[in-house]
């Protein structure tokens, strides 16, 4: 959530042009003098706006980077507290993420006077909770039965289905949508890799083909790279990847299946039969992402949105949600665990924006666009930090036509693009329904990996192998 500017190049000849990139709050391109502004077009927690043209920098607050501080308490709190202290958490978790982003909210508004920078981030939040909210009590009216026992090879057709429909109906959609059946047919056997893979695969991997598939490369449409670009150069680096996990998956996922004695297998999946129930509410799924396009008049968007939710709760058979576990518990933990994230993860972001491309250099490899991408993708949130990288690309390169860009430096551009979508994964936090997904799970009672546990037991292990086969054999050079 940060904001800067990028001078495209120097500002006698195309300064009229100049890039201001606001992360999450939004990421700007100055038009010609004299060209009305366009309207934003606002994805979940990112905003982005074309100015008039200004002949001088946009004013701009630098924030103490001691100011990091509260959003690395609470990533260290959201990390260590279920962890070593989980009682005490869950009483208080609200307090820590409200009253850490309460610490930084009064430094916006009190020391740097910078109101327009937390509108944007108030608004980006609004429209995040309403997009993760509405697709949580939508899929919540869903109830989708398997039958048969969830072999290993019935397991990877299940999440090679959920990687397709990832890029029609976002990561996010079809993560809400599949992760009960997910989890209703492993029931016998579910365990933390299931939950894990599933993240790594339908939540983010899987959504790195089209602009509809995950935020950042939403973004990047909407930024003039043409819709069906992504595909056409990222399929190579989406196969490799999808194929690796889905192997690694059915390895692990293997040596699970053989613990379970074939009695128990077939005891619980005997009664089990193929059903749909809701359906109704692909109506109001349909509504919701249809409203991902909407930007004009402000927050109708939002009120789309909440209205399909609504609608759906309230016409959704109460047996349906009772077959789902179903209730407001886990949407309200990201409610307000991210109403801290947004605000503390605001100076950080203004850092990266200001100092990246000083860090990058005069001629930046794609592998360094992969691996910083990628990397601050799993603290910072993936598609922030694409803006981020972005706009530091047109900073580097000294233009501001994103053609030109896409056949100077289209490597680049799929480092950009490919290390926000995959490192989305590798925490809780790097993409928005990771956390979903936990949440969802543990209200169904299964056991999921901790913060730590997490990396260092799944993303490190299984992940990290993933990503380095892609670096050599795409971003080496």
């Amino acid at each position: 959530m940060s904001a800067n500017n990028f001078p495209a190049a120097d500002a006698g000849s195309i300064g009229v042009k100049r890039w201001q990139a606001r992360s999450v709050k939004g990421f700007r391109q100055a038009g010609s003098p004299g060209q009305a502004g366009k309207p934003d077009v606002i994805f979940p927690r990112f905003c982005l706006t074309r100015l008039k043209a200004a002949t001088q920098p946009c004013g701009m607050v630098s924030p103490n980077p001691g100011m990091i501080l509260p959003f690395a308490l609470l990533l260290g709190a959201i990390a260590a507290g279920p962890l070593l202290a989980p009682k005490w958490w869950l009483r208080h978790y609200a307090k820590v993420a409200l009253g850490l982003g309460a610490v930084t909210l009064g430094y916006y508004i009190f020391v740097l006077r910078d109101s327009a920078n937390l509108a944007h981030t108030a608004h980006e939040y609004v429209s995040f909770i309403a997009l993760v909210g509405s697709l949580y009590i939508v899929s919540g009216g869903i109830h989708i039965g398997v039958k048969g026992q969830a072999t290993p090879l019935a397991n990877v057709i299940f999440l090679f289905t959920g990687a397709v429909l990832a890029n029609l109906l976002g990561t996010t959609g079809a993560a809400m949508l599949l992760i009960r059946p997910w989890i209703r047919m492993n029931q016998y056997r579910v365990t933390a890799h299931h939950i894990v893979f599933f993240i790594f695969i339908v939540a983010n991997v899987g959504g790195g083909l089209t602009p509809i598939g995950d935020p950042p490369l939403f973004l990047g449409y909407l930024q003039g790279i043409p819709f069906w670009w992504v595909a056409e150069h990222c399929w190579p680096m989406w196969a490799v990847g999808i194929g690796l996990l889905l192997a690694i998956f059915y390895v692990v996922d293997k040596i699970n299946f053989t613990r379970a004695p074939v009695a128990v297998r077939e005891k619980e999946t005997a009664t089990e039969t193929w059903q749909f129930n809701g359906l109704p509410n692909l109506f109001f799924l349909a509504v919701i992402l249809g409203a991902v396009f909407i930007s004009r008049p402000v927050f109708l968007r939002e009120i789309l949105m909440f209205a399909a939710a609504a609608g759906s709760y309230f016409t959704t058979k109460k047996s349906v949600h009772a077959a789902n576990q179903f209730d407001f518990h886990p949407i309200l933990e990201v409610v307000i665990l991210f109403a801290g994230i947004f605000a503390t993860m605001m100076p950080a972001l203004d850092w990266l924006n200001q100092n990246a491309p000083r860090l990058l250099g005069q001629h930046p490899a794609p592998g360094v666009f992969f691996w910083g991408t990628g990397v601050l993708s799993s603290a910072l949130d993936n598609a922030p930090t694409y803006l981020g990288f972005l706009s530091a690309l047109f900073g580097v390169t000294g233009t501001s036509d994103i053609h030109e860009l896409l056949g100077q430096q289209h490597l680049q551009i799929l480092a950009i693009s490919v290390g926000a979508v995959f490192f989305g994964a590798a925490t809780y936090i790097g993409n928005g329904p990771n956390f979903m997904v936990k949440a969802i799970a543990e209200q169904q009672k299964v056991a999921t990996p901790s913060f730590f546990g997490f990396i260092f037991k799944f993303a490190l292990p299984f992940l990290l192998p993933v990503l380095l086969t892609v670096w050599f054999l795409f971003f080496r050079g």
